[in-house]
């Protein structure tokens, strides 16, 4: 069974980091932790590579993977348009638990599923995830779990989901976001932004870690009632 690396012992994170970056560059499946929940990753560039994360996951084409970027510089790389609102959210929420969906740049030559030409980047709040993604470049990266579980929290968890799908598990402790009171995986919060682009509003289509609150207190607009959905919602 694929090793799980302990990265609080630096021997072990020094092993761990060098597998993971040569098993992306084969192609292969890491396991990384986020601030969030555990997350199974893929060369982003790599349609092999993504299509062996969403077949070990056991999802179709019509659920990409979000993509994981090591800092800004890589938002206006991959996205065709950033609105000054989205600058202003990931001004306030990265690295963190926010992921912005936007219109991909159509020069880019990828292949992350059904997208419709767009593209979900976030920057983690997680000092491993960071230096992986800092030295092997933009990561699909989606929950370390098998569809319809619950997401992983920790690195043994997603070995029991995922066993030798994966080559390398990173092992960074629990997950910063841990576990909701029913026991669900909290994952980041998600926002489309691709109606700015188009002179219309940002909805929120998941509710995570960072609260409706909290982006509408940037954007400057008011919440829904509690109860009441708002747009887009899923």
């Amino acid at each position: 069974m694929a090793t799980i690396y302990d990265c609080s012992d630096p021997a072990e994170l020094l092993s761990g980091m060098r597998l993971a970056r040569a098993a992306i560059g084969r192609g292969e499946l890491v396991v990384i932790p986020t601030d969030t929940v555990y997350g199974v990753a893929a060369d982003a560039f790599s349609p092999q590579a993504v299509q062996r994360l969403l077949d070990a996951k056991g999802r179709g084409r019509q659920s990409p993977p979000p993509v994981l970027i090591p800092g800004l510089p890589a938002l206006d790389a991959l996205a065709e348009e950033v609105p000054d609102e989205v600058r202003a959210l990931v001004s306030a929420f990265w690295p963190g638990g926010l992921t912005v969906i936007l219109p991909a740049r159509e020069s880019l030559r990828w292949d992350l599923g059904d997208t419709r030409g767009t593209v979900a980047l976030r920057m983690p709040d997680n000092p491993i995830a960071l230096e992986l993604l800092s030295e092997t470049g933009p990561l699909a990266v989606s929950s370390a779990n098998l569809t319809g579980q619950t997401a992983a929290g920790s690195a043994q968890e997603a070995r029991r989901m995922l066993g030798d799908s994966v080559s390398v598990y990173l092992d960074g402790g629990v997950a910063g976001a841990g576990y909701g009171a029913a026991g669900e995986g909290i994952g980041s919060t998600i926002v489309d932004a691709t109606g700015l682009v188009a002179g219309g509003e940002l909805t929120i289509v998941r509710h995570g870690v960072v609260s409706d609150e909290a982006v509408h207190s940037v954007l400057g607009t008011t919440a829904p009632e509690r109860g009441a959905p708002e747009q887009g919602a899923s």
